[in-house]
């Protein structure tokens, strides 16, 4: 067996991992990195010249994982490809998206490259998509394969349509049992129950450790963190201001939506309450209630889009009239950057102390999310820059964040480590000092486990 990460293996970045198993070739994964534009956003495609690619798995359909499938297929146009059902659904509305905004960032001046695929591309792709219920047997075997190469699916909690791969087959005498376990959330979110995983033993287990160096994570419960969440929603209407909520337009919106639908229900905050909501997330929460009883649901009868909501108004007289009443904002980006509806939003209430922005998801250091949390620490009156074509504001809002990830906490991972039992762990999708705590802590309770920190082409043998 012989594993590659053409990802980047020093950053939560572009995911993707090429394994051979009995002569089949599988990528897990195309994902671009978010931080880069141009070719520099790709995993180096190129590397798989040399090696055979008979199926393409992607997990979910975040960009980090699904981004760059158009520009892989190109270069393995032969190959298969495989997801869930929800991925499939989401995919046919993000990578025509995602082939928009390049070109529109290239007109506008705020990239140097050419979209690396256009729209065209992308909705062509969409044919190719093989669809996949959950627990159910299929023969990924390739056409070298020296034996047949059986794959399941299992639900891993993240997102939406989000999925573990199980991958077994006979080599070197003995049944090579393989599991990759992407993005997972391990506990119940709003909407989806937590992973669920097979039992071990495993002969290898490719381990996401995305907060493996967030010792915080460990010691949050997501029931502390909705309650501090509704308070903070229901203080800031209580005083006649306005509530942004920053969202990520897949996942993190569609939890906040509900939420905020159970703070009414419950009486936390007026019934009356406008929110507001645009553009992507509204269309994503219409896949979400299309799917909600054939996906893993908490509550397969509740439909995000039954929450109430209004339209984000779209001219300045009519923004300027929802701002003269209490009101939630729920609209992306998650971390306010420039010329995002979340970013003009919040340069409009940054200043005024009866106001709320409330961040409920991850913001990259340097962010302009990142920036107006800093300058809030420091206390009322500090300037923040959130658009350098605006100047700098002085920060009377309330700035809070609140923990709603996705992702499993380094303990449950050690747990999940504990009870698939793999002889061998490869880490993956994680920053360094992430890895080399889980690294440390598996060998230390697991000494007779194998873990491996993969670098970036360099391939093991497993």
């Amino acid at each position: 067996m012989h594993y590659l990460s053409l990802g980047d293996t020093d950053a939560i970045a572009a995911s993707c991992h090429h394994l051979e198993l009995a002569g089949t070739g599988v990528v897990l994964d195309a994902g671009m990195d978010p931080d880069e534009d141009g070719p520099a956003a790709l995993p180096p495609f190129h590397l798989l010249d040399s090696r055979p690619v008979d199926h393409v798995v992607v997990t979910h359909a975040h960009h980090d994982h699904l981004g760059a499938l158009p520009v892989l297929m190109r270069r393995v146009p032969h190959a298969r490809v495989h997801m869930s059902q929800p991925t499939a659904l989401l995919a046919d509305v993000l990578l025509p998206s995602s082939a928009k905004l390049q070109l529109r960032r290239m007109r506008e001046g705020s990239t140097a490259f050419d979209p690396v695929f256009d729209v065209d591309t992308a909705e062509a792709l969409s044919y190719l998509y093989e669809a996949h219920p959950l627990d159910t047997d299929l023969d990924l075997s390739g056409l070298g394969a020296t034996a047949p190469l059986r794959a399941r699916f299992y639900h891993a909690g993240h997102v939406l349509g989000a999925i573990g791969v199980y991958l077994e087959a006979e080599e070197g005498g003995r049944t090579r049992r393989v599991f990759y376990t992407s993005d997972t959330s391990l506990r119940p979110q709003a909407i989806q129950p937590g992973a669920r995983y097979p039992d071990g033993p495993l002969d290898v287990l490719l381990l996401e450790t995305t907060l493996g160096a967030d010792p915080e994570a460990e010691l949050t419960t997501r029931k502390a963190e909705e309650k501090a969440f509704g308070e903070a929603l229901a203080r800031t209407v209580a005083r006649g201001g306005q509530a942004l909520v920053p969202v990520f337009a897949l996942g993190r919106a569609q939890e906040i939506l509900t939420l905020i639908a159970r703070f009414k229900q419950r009486g936390l905050i007026p019934n009356d309450t406008p929110v507001y909501s645009a553009g992507q997330l509204r269309g994503i929460a219409g896949i979400y209630d299309q799917t909600r009883f054939s996906t893993p649901r908490l509550d397969p009868a509740f439909e995000i889009t039954e929450v109430e909501q209004l339209r984000l108004p779209r001219t300045r007289t009519r923004l300027d009239d929802a701002f003269r009443e209490p009101g939630i904002f729920v609209v992306s980006s998650g971390m306010l950057f420039e010329r995002t509806l979340s970013n003009q939003i919040a340069q409009r209430l940054v200043g005024h102390e009866k106001n709320g922005i409330f961040f409920v998801g991850f913001s990259k250091e340097g962010s302009p999310g990142d920036r107006l949390q800093q300058a809030a620490a420091e206390g009322p009156g500090t300037e923040v820059t959130l658009d350098p074509e605006e100047g700098p504001q002085k920060v009377y809002a309330e700035v809070q964040r609140f923990r709603f990830s996705g992702h499993a906490h380094r303990r449950d991972l050690i747990q999940l480590v504990e009870r698939m039992r793999p002889r061998t762990v490869v880490l993956v999708h994680g920053e360094a000092a992430a890895k080399s705590w889980m690294k440390d802590n598996i060998e230390f309770f697991y000494p007779d486990t194998t873990v491996h920190i993969p670098e970036q082409g360099a391939a093991l043998e497993l």
